[in-house]
């Protein structure tokens, strides 16, 4: 199974790098993917590559699903 996480770009590198905040943690990315994005653009983050842009909408339903998702205890946890 693959994941992807959208990510907010906070900085650009240079033409095919960038950096982004992942719910407050901030990684080096690949943008070559993805021509034309900016700072404060969305894009989903797959292997430190982003593969795609969404608007802050999509993104903003996005985390919040994933927020949901690890408030549910997983399958067989204690407690």
């Amino acid at each position: 199974m693959c994941l992807a996480l959208p990510a907010r770009i906070v900085a650009l590198s240079d033409a095919d790098h960038a950096v982004v905040d992942l719910g407050g943690v901030r990684k080096s990315i690949n943008i070559a993917l993805t021509p034309g994005v900016a700072v404060d653009d969305y894009v989903i983050v797959h292997v430190g590559h982003a593969i795609g842009q969404i608007d802050a909408e999509e993104a903003a339903r996005t985390l919040a699903l994933f927020a949901q998702l690890s408030a549910v205890p997983a399958e067989g946890a204690l407690g």
